[in-house]
């Protein structure tokens, strides 16, 4: 089926810890509260998207996350669905449990999943974190056989908070996620969460990939436009803070702030 086109910008909805994490919880009716008021700050700000995530969880687990962790999130991405049933909603399952971010999607009726490494494999705080690609694409194949919604990839290269295992060559990580991984949209971030993505070579980046390249982390104000210039769009999470600290919520005023910035007046934010 035709895939819908890249949000031009993404929110993120950044997850307090969630009942059981290594930081305590606030309790799930409290981190679900957040979730859907930030949703709600997006959509009225005017955006169209947004990555649900458990960053709260953090340290992460490096495999699989535990079934607590998948109801919590089906059951607060589900809430963020009905408070805004028109805010294309994306899953990421941190630190890399994808076909978990999957079920989550497909059971809510999210629209795009974020796999931090789909091809490859990483060294990261977690340790070294491998491929997910087969087993993704062979759960999203049976999932949409019986009935589900098809759910778009969007699959990290160089991934922040990790160095690459083996030679580092983002052009070559961009066609082999997208050619040989399935990715539907591949993201580039900088090192870090809020850190700036290097801008320089999106263009040769975009056309190896062949499929829309978003910038994934450190997009301000001051970088919107060159960064809606470059690339196909981004994920904007840290700087719609309140203080830019993210155990705050998200500033309507900076939300709204971002995409005036980020889009011309005469092209609304899709």
């Amino acid at each position: 089926m035709p895939a819908d086109p890249v949000p031009r910008l993404i929110g993120v909805l950044h997850l307090l810890p969630l009942p059981g994490a290594p930081t305590p919880s606030p309790g799930l009716l409290e981190v679900e509260e957040r979730a859907v008021a930030d949703a709600q700050v997006l959509w009225s700000g005017g955006f169209r998207a947004a990555i649900l995530e458990n960053l709260g969880d953090a340290p992460f687990s490096r495999g699989s996350v535990g079934p607590e962790v998948v109801a919590a999130m089906t059951r607060i991405a589900g809430a963020v669905r009905r408070a805004c049933p028109e805010l294309r909603l994306g899953i990421n399952v941190l630190r890399n449990d994808a076909t978990s971010a999957l079920a989550v999607a497909s059971t809510v009726g999210a629209a795009f999943v974020r796999v931090n490494v789909l091809s490859g494999a990483s060294w990261t705080d977690q340790g070294l974190i491998q491929s997910a690609a087969r087993d993704l694409l062979l759960l999203r194949r049976r999932l949409e056989a019986d009935g589900g919604p098809f759910i778009q990839i969007f699959a990290d290269i160089c991934v922040k908070h990790g160095v690459s295992a083996g030679a580092v060559d983002p052009i070559r990580e961009a066609r082999d996620v997208a050619g040989r991984g399935g990715a539907d949209c591949v993201i580039v971030s900088g090192s870090g969460t809020g850190e700036a993505t290097d801008l320089s070579g999106l263009s040769d980046l975009r056309a190896a990939a062949g499929v829309p390249v978003l910038v994934g982390s450190g997009v301000t104000m001051a970088s919107a436009q060159q960064t809606a210039a470059l690339a196909d769009g981004a994920i904007v999470g840290t700087a719609l803070h309140m203080d830019g600290e993210l155990s705050l919520p998200l500033c309507g005023d900076r939300v709204r702030a971002m995409v005036r910035a980020f889009e011309p007046a005469d092209s609304p934010t899709r």
